[in-house]
């Protein structure tokens, strides 16, 4: 409690990431994203896991694909291990641990004649400007980044005006998925909605 922090519940977004997928009628699910010692890729995993869990799915339909990196690369060769699964076994929903790992995985699932997101739904994580503008626009994870940066900004302010009245806090934010078509269902593909938690 010595310092000021602000920040997302990245445990309520891979939450709400996932339970949006089961709310589309999905049952196996792939989590992309890595490396795990990043505590925001381990807590948006942590999040699926308790979908999963809460959705009394067995915890086997949550296969992990660790990435070296959160690039669109590693986005890309996680596409080629998701589709080494045995079809019995393979993953008909995907969420990534960002939105430039979704983007690599949309665009070789892509090349590959995989249908998004009739043989395979994707969610990233962000919402980078990219997730609206893809091939497929992209289901994303929102971070309120502008009430983050001003609220950072007045935390800091109140810590340098050096008066004694200044207080620690720690903010954490809930993020917010905003949908769109890649993991439309048919029939329903329309503009982004924001679903909130």
């Amino acid at each position: 409690l010595d310092w000021c922090a602000v920040g997302v519940d990245d445990v309520a977004g891979g939450d709400l990431a996932v339970e949006h997928l089961i709310e589309r009628g999905h049952r196996r699910f792939a989590y992309i994203g890595g490396p795990r010692e990043l505590r925001q890729v381990a807590d948006r995993l942590r999040g699926a896991e308790l979908a999963v869990e809460r959705a009394g799915l067995d915890p086997a339909s949550l296969t992990v694909l660790q990435t070296n990196g959160l690039d669109v690369a590693e986005g890309r060769r996680a596409g080629e291990r998701l589709l080494g699964v045995a079809s019995i076994r393979r993953p008909t929903a995907a969420f990534c641990a960002n939105d430039l790992v979704a983007v690599g995985l949309l665009q070789h699932l892509t090349m590959r004649g995989v249908r998004v997101p009739d043989d395979v739904a994707i969610v990233g994580y962000d919402d980078i400007h990219w997730a609206a503008a893809s091939a497929v626009p992209l289901t994303s994870v929102a971070q309120p980044r502008h009430l983050l940066g001003r609220t950072a900004a007045q935390l800091l302010l109140g810590e340098a005006d050096g008066d004694g009245s200044h207080e620690h806090r720690q903010v954490v934010f809930t993020p917010e998925l905003i949908a769109r078509e890649s993991t439309a269902s048919r029939g329903t593909r329309s503009n982004d909605h924001a679903v909130g938690p």
